[in-house]
């Protein structure tokens, strides 16, 4: 399938969506790998996990990059060989990527009852405004705070973050789409404003620094 959803955020912030229906062989033939890529791809056990990570270098190429731009610093964040930021994210049959000149980060989750029982492990001050008598919202709720705090973690990339310690996630409607949050960490504060939305029963996340 070619590609499923282009947010233009703002003149320099571009999301890209995939919806993965390509066999493994369809987007390997479709897409140009440097030989190190390559060896981590060959490394790779899942079928899915192969053609999550394919159908990222097909949204770079969406966005007019090539696998050859991108690059990987020693804690395993992504950059591009301009200037411009890079976060990635695949969950099951979605893949999306968002390049800005602003510091970004991005996640994709399905929607499921699984998050329900690692909440505690990721949710602290959030459990103030969640109602788990809602179910159906509770698991949404749950779903746009962990990757908000996925999205955070990604930005800053710093050993030691903890989720339920360290990002706070204000209170949100899921009608409107937009919340802040922020990153407490040893003597940092950082703010974010953080925005979501729904894709089929996936929720996409994005966070940009204040």
């Amino acid at each position: 399938m070619p590609l499923h959803q282009t947010i233009q955020f703002n003149p320099t912030t571009q999301i890209l969506i995939w919806k993965i229906t390509e066999s493994f062989e369809e987007l390997l033939d479709k897409v140009v790998l440097k030989e190190k890529t390559q060896l981590r791809l060959n490394g790779m056990k899942s079928d899915l996990h192969k053609r999550g990570f394919l159908s990222v270098r097909m949204l770079m190429q969406e966005a007019g990059f090539t696998d050859l731009d991108l690059h990987y610093d020693q804690f395993g964040k992504p950059y591009l060989s301009c200037h411009n930021h890079i976060s990635i994210t695949h969950s099951h049959n979605f893949s999306a990527i968002i390049i800005s000149e602003e510091t970004v980060g991005i996640d994709i989750e399905l929607q499921r009852e699984k998050i329900l029982r690692i909440a505690d492990k990721f949710v602290d001050k959030e459990f103030d405004y969640l109602n788990p008598d809602l179910l159906e919202e509770y698991i949404k709720k749950l779903t746009v705070i962990w990757g908000a705090k996925e999205a955070i973690f990604k930005i800053r990339n710093e050993k030691g973050i903890s989720f339920k310690d360290h990002i706070r996630v204000n209170p949100f409607s899921l009608e409107e789409s937009k919340t802040l949050a922020s990153l407490h960490f040893d003597d940092l504060i950082k703010d974010f404003v953080v925005y979501y939305e729904e894709i089929e029963n996936f929720t996409l996340v994005y966070a940009l620094e204040k």
